[in-house]
């Protein structure tokens, strides 16, 4: 018996050293942007659904807590997708279009990074836990805790200060949203006026719903 009791616990020793490795990790990415107002990055954007890809965009990614942000597009140009905690506006200059949506109900891929600024909790929000060395970093994968939210997986590239450098986000659809992330600025100034939508002249609103 002491012999069994005894392998038990070197077996279990193992899976507890890796429970708190993972535990620390995402303590450590909790930390660092639940404790910050603001963060700017810069983006490069890849979508591709059941097969189809679509060309890269990239620009520059400006968050505020709480539930703030906008996306201003380099490549395509003047491309724009804003959110005043309350509604999102995508503007599409090529085709002087500007779809609006509750947050809350907008199926929209990007949603999910507002948990960078918002709550973020693991454990709340997803399950199932992977991780993997991938060189100096660690990729983190997971399964959302909700089949009501439009994305069923996320994976996170982590660096050893705990910054998120890449997130993949694979929709109920089949979908796969693709973030590289770099120049990471916590805490910059970032005033109220940034995240008020504009509506451009030449341009017509169109709701979730599709109505004009």
């Amino acid at each position: 018996m002491k012999r069994l009791l005894l392998w038990v616990s070197l077996v279990c020793l193992p899976l507890q050293a890796a429970d708190a490795d993972l535990n620390t990790l995402l303590t450590g990415i909790e930390q660092r942007y639940n404790r910050a107002k603001t963060l700017q990055v810069h983006f490069v954007e890849s979508y591709s659904v059941q097969g189809r890809v679509r060309k890269s965009e990239s620009g520059e990614l400006t968050l505020r807590k709480p539930g703030r942000m906008r996306w201003d597009y380099s490549d395509p140009s003047g491309k724009l997708f804003v959110s005043d905690g309350k509604d999102v506006y995508l503007y599409t200059p090529a085709a002087h279009r500007v779809e609006k949506a509750k947050l809350k109900a907008s199926d929209d891929m990007r949603a999910p990074l507002a948990f960078l600024l918002g709550k973020l909790d693991f454990g709340k929000d997803f399950r199932d836990f992977e991780v993997k060395p991938e060189g100096v970093n660690r990729l983190v994968v997971a399964k959302a805790r909700s089949d009501k939210l439009p994305y069923e997986k996320v994976q996170m590239l982590i660096a050893p200060d705990d910054q998120i450098q890449r997130l993949i986000i694979n929709g109920q659809d089949l979908s796969i949203l693709t973030f590289q992330f770099d120049g990471e600025k916590l805490n910059p100034p970032v005033g109220d006026a940034l995240f008020k939508f504009q509506m451009p002249a030449d341009a017509t609103m169109v709701d979730a719903e599709g109505g004009e």
